[in-house]
C-alpha cells in the first residue's frame, strides 16, 4: 500500500510558512527595538530629574529586548518591549501632565508595536492596558491625588514630540511596507492563480495528444453551436467518424506510431475547418465534427467525402508508409434530435452501417438504423439466458447422396425458438454470440448434442450416419476446439470419421496459420472438413488443399436459380468439375425442385440439400425422417 504523503507535504508546508513569518516578526521587533532605543537615547541628552531616570529605565528594557530578540526569544523580547515601554509612558504620564502630558501621544505608536510583532491578543492586551492606564491616571487627576505638572514649552519638549513623531513614523511606515508588499504577493499568486486556471481548464477541455477539444468540451461546443445555428434557422451536422484499420497499426509499430499518426490526421483535418466549425477527438481513433448546415446534404457529402479523402492519404509514420482509410456517420440537430449524447449514439450507428457497407464511406442515420440497433441489443440481453435456460435447439436436415438417394450426412443446425411459435434465425444471434463470447459456449453445446444426436441414430440401425457441425472463427481462436471436439466425440461414442466440421471460405482467410494447424490435428484423427457457402468468398483452391477439405457445399443463392440463369449453370459445372479434378464431394444447397434436381445430377453434382427432401427436423422426428426416406429408397428401388 503506498502511503499518503499529502497530510506530511502540508505539514512541511504550514512549518514554512510558520518560520518565515516568525523571521520576518523577528526583523520587524529588531527594528523597532532598535528605532525605539535610538529615540530614548536621544531623549536622555535633554532629560532631567525623574524623567532621566524613567527614560533611562525604559532604554534598559528595551536593550533587553533587544538582546533577547537576537537570541530568537521573540515572544518574550515583544512583551518585554511593549510592557517597558507603556508602562514608561504611565510613568512619565503620573510624574509630568497627566494625561496632558507629551507621553499620551507614544500610546498609537505602542499599538502599531502591538499590531506589527503580535496577534490579536497581544493587540489586545496591550490596547486593554492602554485604556486602563489613561482610565486611572484620570482617576487619579480627578480625585487630585495627583496634580498635573504642566510644564513651559522649551526645546526638550520639541525633542520628546520630535522622536515621538519619529518612531511612530517608522513603525507606520514599516506597517503599511508590509501591507503593500502582501498586497503586491497577493496580487502576483492571484495572477499565478489565473494562469493555471486558464492551463487547468485547457487541460480539461482539450485531448492532451491532439490538443484537439475532448468529449466534454465538444459537448458544450455542440450547445453554443445549436443555439447559434438555431438563431440563424440553420441544422446542425454531427460527422461521427472512426479510422478503419488503426489497430494493426498499433500492433505492428507500436502505440508511438499510432499517436503519431492521429496527432498528423488531427493537424491535417484542422487545416480543412471553417471558423464555425469544430473538429473533436471523441476518444481512442474516433473523432467527430460539427458544421452548421442547412436542408441541402449536398456540402455535407462534400465536406464528408474530404475527410474521408484526407483520411486515405499516405501518412509517414516512423520512416513506414502507412495508409488507413475511415468510415463515417451523420446525424443532423434538430431533426435527428438535440441531445448531444443522443445524436453521438444516433451518428455513431451511422457510422457502424458505413463500415458494413464497405468501409471508407460515409451513411446518414435513419431511424430503421436505431431501431435494428435496439433490436439488436434486446437480443443480446436475451442471449445468455435463453442459452442457460436451454432454449436453443438443434434441428437436422439431410444430405443425399445423388446417385442412389440415400441420406449419408445430416447437418446439425441451430435453432432459437420463440414462445409464440415463431423463430430467430442463426444469422441474427450467431454474431451476436461470438461479440458477447457466448460462442465458445454455445458451440460446445451444439457439438456435444449433435455428436450425441448423431450417436443414438446409430445404434438404431443407421450405422454409416454423418453429422456435419457448422463452425465460427471464434472457436478457433479459443485454442480448445481440439480438445472440444474429442471430448465431444468420446462422451458420445462417436466415431471421428462420422463428424464432418464445416468452414465457411472468409473463416479460411482469417489468421490461416493458427487455424490450419487446428484442422491437420483434427484430420489427422479421422474428421473430415467442408467448405461452406463456395463461391460467395474468395474461393481460392490453395486454401482448399492447405486446410485438407474433402467436400465443397455450393452456396444455394446458385442453385435456386440454376434452371434460370445461364451464367449461374456455368459456375455451378465449373465448381463441380474443378472439386472433381481435386478429388473432393460436391453438395448443392437450397434443392427445392425436381428440375433443379436433375439438373444438377446431369452436371455430376455428389449430394444435395434442401426442401425437395425435407425441411431441417427437431431431433424427436429424425428417427421418422430417417425411416421414411430409407422407405422411399427401398420402393424406388
Amino acid at each position: 500500500m503506498v502511503p499518503n504523503k499529502k497530510p506530511q507535504i502540508d505539514a512541511w508546508l504550514e512549518v514554512a510558512e510558520k518560520d518565515v513569518f516568525s523571521q520576518i516578526r523577528r526583523y520587524r521587533l529588531m527594528q523597532i527595538c532598535g528605532a525605539s532605543a535610538f529615540g530614548l537615547m536621544t531623549t536622555l541628552i535633554v532629560a532631567r530629574s525623574i524623567t532621566l531616570i524613567i527614560f533611562t529605565a525604559g532604554l534598559g528594557f528595551v536593550l533587553m529586548a533587544l538582546g533577547l530578540a537576537f537570541k530568537h526569544k521573540t515572544l518574550a523580547s515583544a512583551y518585554i518591549l511593549l510592557g517597558s515601554l507603556t508602562t514608561m509612558l504611565f510613568a512619565l504620564a503620573i510624574t509630568g501632565a497627566g494625561l496632558f502630558d507629551l507621553a499620551v501621544l507614544g500610546y498609537p505608536a505602542l499599538l502599531i508595536f502591538a499590531a506589527i510583532l503580535g496577534g490579536v491578543g497581544l493587540f489586545l492586551s496591550v490596547l486593554s492596558f492602554v485604556i486602563a492606564q489613561c482610565v486611572f491616571v484620570a482617576w487619579l487627576t480627578l480625585q487630585g491625588i495627583i496634580t498635573p505638572n504642566i510644564p513651559t514649552l522649551s526645546w526638550s519638549h520639541l525633542v520628546f514630540i520630535l522622536v515621538i513623531f519619529v518612531v511612530t513614523g517608522f513603525s507606520v511606515y514599516i506597517l503599511v511596507h508590509d501591507i503593500k508588499r502582501l498586497i503586491f504577493s497577493l496580487q502576483r499568486e492571484y495572477s499565478k492563480v489565473k494562469q493555471s486556471q486558464a492551463e487547468i481548464q485547457h487541460i480539461a477541455h482539450h485531448d492532451t495528444l491532439t490538443n484537439l477539444p475532448n468529449r466534454f468540451y465538444g459537448e458544450e461546443l455542440f450547445s453554443q453551436s445549436l443555439v447559434a445555428c438555431q438563431k440563424k434557422q440553420h441544422n446542425l451536422a454531427l460527422l461521427f467518424f472512426d479510422l478503419d484499420n488503426f489497430k494493426p497499426v498499433n500492433d505492428a509499430l507500436g502505440h508511438a506510431a499510432g499517436d503519431q499518426l492521429l496527432e498528423q490526421l488531427s493537424q491535417r483535418l484542422s487545416k480543412l475547418l471553417q471558423p464555425n466549425q469544430y473538429l473533436i477527438r471523441f476518444g481512442g481513433d474516433e473523432f467527430l465534427l460539427l458544421t452548421p448546415c442547412t436542408n441541402d446534404r449536398a456540402q455535407l457529402n462534400q465536406l464528408a467525402e474530404s475527410l474521408i479523402q484526407q483520411c486515405a492519404v499516405e501518412f509517414q509514420i516512423l520512416q513506414n508508409k502507412v495508409i488507413i482509410s475511415a468510415s463515417l456517420g451523420i446525424a443532423c440537430a434538430p431533426k435527428d434530435g438535440t441531445d448531444f449524447k443522443q445524436l453521438c449514439r444516433r451518428a455513431d450507428i451511422a457510422m457502424y452501417q458505413a463500415k458494413k457497407e464497405g468501409r471508407n464511406t460515409y451513411h446518414y442515420y435513419d431511424k430503421k438504423l436505431e431501431k435494428a440497433s435496439d433490436d439488436k441489443f434486446k437480443l443480446l440481453q436475451l442471449l445468455r439466458p435463453a442459452f442457460n435456460g436451454a432454449q436453443f435447439k438443434l434441428y437436422y436436415q439431410p444430405m443425399v447422396n445423388l446417385s442412389n438417394g440415400e441420406i449419408t450426412t445430416v447437418e446439425a443446425l441451430l435453432r432459437w425458438p420463440q414462445p409464440d411459435g415463431t423463430m430467430i434465425g442463426p444469422d441474427q444471434f450467431i454474431p451476436l454470440a461470438e461479440s458477447s463470447g457466448l460462442i465458445n459456449e454455445l458451440g460446445r453445446w451444439v457439438l456435444q448434442q449433435a455428436c450425441i444426436g448423431c450417436a443414438q441414430q446409430r445404434r438404431l440401425g443407421y450405422t454409416n450416419l454423418r453429422v456435419a457441425v457448422n463452425l465460427s472463427v471464434m472457436q478457433f481462436k479459443d485454442g480448445h476446439l481440439q480438445d472440444t471436439v474429442k471430448s465431444a466425440l468420446r462422451d458420445a461414442g462417436l466415431p471421428p470419421e462420422a463428424l464432418e466440421l464445416e468452414l465457411t471460405e472468409s473463416l479460411l482467410i482469417d489468421e490461416t496459420e493458427q487455424i490450419q494447424k487446428q484442422l491437420k490435428a483434427l484430420t489427422a484423427i479421422g474428421i473430415t472438413i467442408a467448405i461452406d457457402d463456395f463461391g460467395t468468398g474468395y474461393s481460392n483452391l490453395g486454401y482448399l488443399r492447405n486446410f485438407n477439405a474433402t467436400t465443397l457445399k455450393i452456396d444455394r443463392s446458385f442453385i435456386t436459380s440454376l434452371c434460370v440463369a445461364k451464367h449461374d449453370e456455368s459456375l455451378v459445372k465449373a465448381i463441380i468439375s474443378m472439386a472433381a479434378s481435386l478429388g473432393l464431394k460436391t453438395v448443392a444447397e437450397g434443392i427445392e425442385d425436381e428440375a433443379t434436381l436433375n439438373k444438377l445430377v446431369a452436371l455430376g453434382c455428389d449430394i444435395g440439400q434442401g426442401y425437395y427432401w425435407s425441411k431441417p427436423v427437431p431431433e424427436n422426428v429424425l428417427s421418422e425422417l430417417l425411416s421414411n426416406h430409407q422407405q422411399l429408397s427401398s420402393s424406388a428401388l
